[in-house]
């Protein structure tokens, strides 16, 4: 997985392919990790009209595009952060 790239494909752990649509990347100097928060393409609100979103880390330029899960809820914690503040930063913008 490049950054820039708008969809990625998951594969689940029963090997169902999943296309995504990328939400943002950022990098974490603190986790010495990339991350990328994404979508299933598709995919509907629910009752309070929100998506659920996935976040996974990963190693840019890797040729494989492995995605790695959230190991610790430090890593969770900051990935909230960062989510709600691009939330509230998109919705300035409209």
């Amino acid at each position: 997985m490049e950054h820039g790239d708008n969809h990625i494909t998951v594969i689940d752990d029963e090997g169902n392919e999943q296309l995504c649509e990328i939400l943002f990347t950022f990098e974490s100097d603190e986790f010495n990790k990339s991350y990328v928060l994404y979508y299933p393409v598709g995919a509907e609100e629910d009752e309070n009209g929100e998506i659920q979103i996935y976040a996974s880390s990963f190693t840019p330029g890797d040729e494989e595009g492995q995605l790695q899960p959230i190991e610790t809820e430090e890593e969770w914690d900051m990935i909230e952060e960062v989510l709600d503040a691009f939330l509230a930063e998109e919705e300035e913008e409209k």
